[in-house]
């Protein structure tokens, strides 16, 4: 592998560290808020990222959970698909990236983007239901306005995967005919 290529490949990695750190805070201060919101119910106003649902709090405590469950998940699954990222980047053989470990990593992380996704999708569909009866503000789209990105880019990703693994069947059965 040239030089350019393994510089890129490393800058890319500090890149996914960086990205990694962000969503981990974003899901861990998300997590905070809403123990807070748990046992100060007056707190739910100040929550992380200016998200006011104190409304919907008071009118519709299962909506607010629901909402809330909703943008948990989607938080950590995306912290989540980025660790596997890392892992992957940081134990790939770049020498000889057809390996198992590559193959099972890559559609780890299809099943993943695929899942925030449809995750996003359904939480749309509801958050748009719900401001049909008032509860929700419009600051809750910024969790989910990518489904469908995340959706194509798991298709594609899975379809990646798909490749991988037939490239180590292939070189699996070269280095046995060899």
């Amino acid at each position: 592998m040239s030089k350019t290529n393994n510089f890129v490949f490393w800058g890319l990695y500090i890149v996914s560290w960086l990205i990694f750190v962000g969503l981990s805070i974003e899901a861990g201060g998300l997590i905070v808020n809403f123990f807070f919101s748990l046992y100060d119910p007056g707190f739910v106003q100040n929550l992380y990222q200016k998200l006011d649902l104190s409304q919907m709090y008071n009118e519709s405590k299962l909506a607010f959970y629901g909402i809330y469950s909703f943008i948990l998940t989607i938080s950590i699954l995306k912290a989540i698909l980025f660790y596997i990222v890392i892992r992957l980047m940081h134990k790939m053989d770049l020498s000889k990236p057809f390996s198992p470990f590559v193959s099972k990593q890559i559609l780890k992380i299809s099943h993943y983007t695929l899942t925030i996704g449809l995750f996003s999708v359904v939480a749309r569909q509801i958050t748009k239901n719900l401001m049909y009866y008032g509860f929700v503000p419009d600051s809750l789209t910024q969790f989910w306005a990518d489904s469908q990105g995340f959706i194509l880019m798991g298709a594609v990703i899975y379809i990646i995967a798909t490749i991988f693994k037939k490239g180590v069947d292939i070189q699996n059965e070269n280095d046995l005919t060899v």
